[in-house]
């Protein structure tokens, strides 16, 4: 499994989440089934179905966040610290680029499981996060992607 990268604040996210959906989540979704089992004919019983569905998506998220959180590697500050004096691009940087014709435009470099384009969070998988990564301030670099390549100039690293 590879390994996932996360800033503090992301695995405390997850690590919120995941207890909300071990404590009040499972109690929700058992509740909702005791209640549909008390209803009379559980073979015509929708809500007992929606129920079970439900308690296998919480199950198979507690599942999946607890693999996640097992095996990701929170970003350290101090190292962040460190490479942002060199002004070198790593997971957790701020980085602005700049393409030829446009504005320049501000990321946060994450772990994909934190990714949130609409917050100014890209993943170091994405074609940007991937072409950026490891590179510096005044560099160009070729992005890769599905409808062609095209260069960015890194203007800034925070």
């Amino acid at each position: 499994m590879a390994t996932k990268f996360l800033t503090k604040e992301g695995f405390q996210k997850l690590q919120d989440e995941l207890e909300h959906l071990r404590t009040v989540k499972r109690q929700e979704v058992a509740d909702r089934l005791h209640e549909a089992m008390e209803g009379g004919e559980l073979i015509e019983n929708a809500e007992y179905e929606a129920a079970k569905n439900e308690q296998a998506f919480v199950e198979g998220r507690i599942q999946e966040l607890e693999m996640l959180l097992a095996s990701a590697r929170v970003i350290e500050e101090e190292k962040e610290k460190n490479h942002h004096m060199s002004g070198m691009v790593e997971i957790g940087s701020t980085v602005t680029i700049q393409e030829q014709g446009y504005e320049p435009e501000s990321y946060t470099i994450v772990g994909a499981a934190e990714a949130n384009p609409r917050e100014g969070k890209i993943s170091n998988e994405s074609p940007i996060g991937k072409a950026i990564l490891n590179h510096e301030v005044g560099e160009t670099v070729h992005v890769e992607t599905p409808d062609g390549t095209y260069k960015v100039k890194i203007v800034n690293v925070k």
